[in-house]
């Protein structure tokens, strides 16, 4: 008998059973899942090998991922772990049924002989996990794109910083109970005394570090001066301090001044030779000898550069997470503030554009929990007042959101660009070689104004008592004396062309 069903119809079914084949299951590995548990139950090793690697979410099945907890929680309270102790926390959180009973749970420690490999199960099961999350982000972002509503730059951003999460394996987690920080804030304070007080990333500034402890993850610190008075000068003595003296990975965002013009300031702070000399190329052999010697220092410090102009506060949050995966970067400087943009996303004023990208900045730093140091410029305000030209905090020029967002706020001042001779206190001491780091918002320490050493010619700012000009010298010829380059083996320089102009640039 002939088939009578209308076309129509059997389309349909067609269709049905060509997506019943296509259907896929989340990507898993549900006996590996129990091979680690069983392995962490019979051997303490196991827990050690991957306890750091793993969380509760990483498993498919719910029943393993209780059992991980009731395991997580032992190894908290430093208890046996095996199969009596896990069983017998999963029953005090009465969740002994729902992971399975206690049949199952033996079951688990009988597929296994040793923990043997457990670590690299383990990291199979995270494999597994990334792509479930990857697959659940990317339904979010198909999800959200086709709605008209959400603008396409918030879905970059949200879109990478998921990304980004995943890929640093630091998914975003619900609020966590009082024990658990507690537990973690005793820990970082242990680390603290064994680092002699110092928290943060050191400055190289003996007082400011004194006082802040150095500069402290998650905080947005604003360095605030009026042009020419040294602000790129002191972040670039910071950075080669931080770089070279303690090896900490530096990204620099520089809006103004070219990479090359950046390192320059930095070969001439690190060699003792002044930048007038530099630029000019007008160099003595003995000082070709110390460029030689010196440099090598800051060619291999893990210093990054990028001079792009007029960055948007979106392309920079991008380029920081691309800094912070790729090379582990532990502090961010961006010169200057003023000159980034808010991108296509900006709407309003210039003020509400200001805002925007310093909030922009504070979520940032805490995002890739490391310290994000801006350069902003102060009004012309400071300039008009009568009396001092010490600046202020209401002296910050365009936004009052940079005082409020700002963890720190301080400022670079030196009398000499007023043309004074001396300091106005009641001492009225010299002022000439020196500047006041004025720290005038801290919202976790105290406040002080400190002054250091400026070197003009070198665009170098040093403790003011570290008696770099005098020792400059002798500690060059020992470097000398000490490193393989011998003055025979220096290459020969190009004529003389004139002495220093002794300008900083």
């Amino acid at each position: 008998m002939k088939n009578t069903q209308p076309a129509t119809f059997k389309n349909k079914k067609k269709s049905a059973v060509i997506n019943l084949e296509k259907g896929k299951l989340p990507p898993q590995a549900l006996d590996l899942e129990e091979a680690v548990l069983g392995a962490m139950m019979i051997d303490k090793k196991g827990v050690d090998d991957v306890i750091d690697i793993l969380n509760d979410d990483v498993f498919y099945k719910e029943s393993h991922q209780l059992i991980y907890n009731a395991i997580f929680t032992l190894f908290q309270n430093s208890e046996p772990i095996d199969l009596l102790s896990v069983s017998n926390q999963l029953r005090k959180d009465g969740n002994l049924e729902a992971a399975g009973g206690d049949f199952y749970i033996v079951n688990l420690t009988q597929k296994v002989s040793s923990s043997a490999h457990i670590e690299f199960h383990a990291r199979i099961i995270l494999q597994k996990y990334i792509q479930r999350r990857l697959i659940s982000i990317s339904s979010e972002i198909i999800e959200e794109a086709y709605d008209e509503t959400v603008d396409v730059f918030d879905l970059l951003d949200d879109a990478e910083a998921k990304l980004f999460e995943v890929t640093q394996g630091n998914l975003k987690k619900g609020s966590e109970d009082a024990e658990g920080l507690v537990n973690q804030a005793i820990k970082k304070i242990e680390e603290i005394s064994k680092k002699q007080g110092m928290s943060g990333i050191a400055t190289g500034f003996t007082r400011l570090d004194e006082l802040t402890s150095g500069w402290q993850p998650s905080d947005l610190v604003i360095l605030a001066a009026r042009p020419g008075m040294g602000k790129t000068a002191f972040v670039m003595s910071m950075a080669k301090n931080m770089a070279i003296d303690f090896n900490e990975p530096v990204a620099i965002f520089s809006l103004e001044m070219s990479s090359v013009q950046l390192i320059t300031r930095m070969i001439s702070s690190e060699t003792g030779i002044s930048s007038g000399k530099l630029r000019k190329g007008s160099l003595e052999r003995h000082e070709w000898e110390q460029l030689n010697v010196k440099v090598k220092n800051l060619s291999k410090a893990p210093i990054f550069i990028d001079d792009t102009p007029s960055l948007s506060i979106f392309d920079l949050r991008a380029k920081a997470r691309r800094l912070a995966s790729q090379h582990g970067i532990k502090i961010i400087i961006i010169d200057y503030l003023q000159l980034m943009t808010a991108g296509n996303a900006a709407g309003g004023n210039r003020e509400q554009e200001i805002s925007m990208i310093s909030r922009n900045l504070k979520a940032l730093a805490k995002e890739l929990n490391i310290p994000v140091i801006a350069l902003s410029q102060l009004s012309r305000a400071v300039e008009t007042r009568g009396g001092s030209k010490r600046p202020l905090l209401s002296d910050l020029r365009e936004s009052g959101a940079i005082e409020q967002d700002a963890d720190i706020v301080s400022f670079i001042f030196r009398p000499e660009y007023y043309g004074l001779t001396e300091w106005d206190d009641d001492e009225r001491s010299p002022c000439e070689g020196q500047a006041e780091f004025i720290l005038a918002k801290h919202r976790n320490g105290g406040l002080d104004n400190i002054r250091l050493k400026f070197t003009g010619h070198l665009a170098l700012f040093s403790d003011l008592d570290d008696g770099f000009g005098n020792e400059f010298q002798s500690k060059m010829n020992s470097a000398i004396e000490e490193s393989s380059v011998s003055p025979s083996d220096a290459f020969d320089p190009p004529p003389s062309q004139g002495n220093d102009d002794g300008v900083p640039f």
